[in-house]
């Protein structure tokens, strides 16, 4: 491509992208490895003053319903780790809900053991760190183990959209070897799937 050409510019490195008294417009192509291509052109919203405001990595609006991640090295850890966030957020008022959530998805570790926590406000959100601390169910908290989690077998389906009903049918015909290997991957997957 003779990228001198044109005004089709290949983004190569961050840059200035200035106001020139029209819509801005950005194009977004992703060519993926099993073949499939999109292509998406972005065009700025009228009467939007950019993106969200934030301050110091805290975010300056917040939404209705939030999640506070938590993870420790065990499940007393955890359980501590609930009831100290519960002690902090409840003396500080002032704190809001989705800048104490960002603060714990994007600066903490992820340790072995979790849970995230979810509400539509403080009360509840401190209601449910309180039956998490105590180790009581609660339906706003969802705990886990995520070294369990690791140890399990993981199948991977793009879901892409590049396959079809009847998409081999003439392979599975003409081929043998794939035809051999189309009904052990059949065989294997039978007791999982209709």
């Amino acid at each position: 491509i003779d990228w001198t050409a044109g005004n089709v510019r290949l983004l190569t490195e961050s840059r200035e992208w200035p106001e020139a008294g029209q819509p801005r417009r950005a194009a977004v192509s992703s060519f993926g490895v099993s073949g499939t291509n999109a292509h998406v052109i972005l065009e700025a919203a009228p009467g939007t003053g950019g993106a969200p405001e934030v301050s110091d990595g805290v975010l300056g609006s917040a939404p209705e319903t939030v999640p506070w991640v938590l993870s420790a090295a065990s499940p007393d850890a955890l359980r501590a780790q609930a009831e100290r966030l519960r002690a902090h957020v409840a003396e500080r008022p002032e704190l809001a809900s989705a800048d104490v959530a960002f603060v714990l998805a994007t600066r903490r570790t992820a340790l072995e053991y979790r849970a995230v926590v979810v509400g539509a406000g403080r009360d509840e959100l401190l209601d449910t760190l309180d039956a998490l601390s105590a180790g009581r169910a609660a339906p706003r908290a969802v705990p886990g183990d995520a070294a369990a989690h690791s140890r399990r077998p993981v199948f991977v389906f793009p879901g892409q959209g590049s396959q079809w009903a009847g998409m081999a049918v003439e392979l599975l015909d003409s081929s043998p070897v794939f035809a051999d290997s189309m009904l052990a991957c059949s065989e294997a997957l039978n007791e999982f799937v209709d």
